[in-house]
């Protein structure tokens, strides 16, 4: 895999949340014209996308902000039940510390921060556009 996209209505401040759970800019660019409508099926599509890869460069998020045609709500605050694409997770050092730099980005914590056996703590936030993020802090 290289990577997952997702589209946001925010591409600054997607990048500041992730950027807050350590993932590093790769690059930014502006899309448009026949090639990119070719490619993901919309006629005169305009967007700025960023790439974000995680710090050992293994996987990324490519985030895309569509100007035209305009971003529609395709269920984004869907319950983790529902088909499809549902979360993203991430191992962490410190789920305490991870939160507390999320928060300022608009982390809503789903509901518990919860142990399992002695193996982890795990919960999950909304990040930007209401994705699911699931962070782990595994114990030794």
């Amino acid at each position: 895999m290289h990577h997952v996209g997702m589209t946001v209505t925010d591409l600054a401040a997607a990048v500041a949340f992730f950027e807050a759970l350590g993932m590093e800019l790769e690059g930014k660019a502006h899309m448009e014209g026949e090639f990119v409508d070719g490619v993901v099926g919309l006629d005169g599509s305009r967007s700025d996308i960023a790439m974000m890869k995680t710090p050992d460069d293994r996987y990324r998020i490519e985030f895309s902000q569509f100007q035209t045609p305009r971003s529609i709500d395709g269920g984004s605050r869907a319950p983790i039940n529902a088909l499809g694409l549902r979360h993203v997770a991430f191992v962490v050092d410190d789920l305490d510390d991870t939160l507390a730099r999320l928060e300022p980005h608009g982390a809503e914590l789903v509901r518990n921060v919860e142990t399992y056996e002695d193996m982890l703590r795990t919960c999950y936030v909304r990040g930007p556009e209401g994705v699911l993020v699931e962070l782990c802090q595994y114990f030794s």
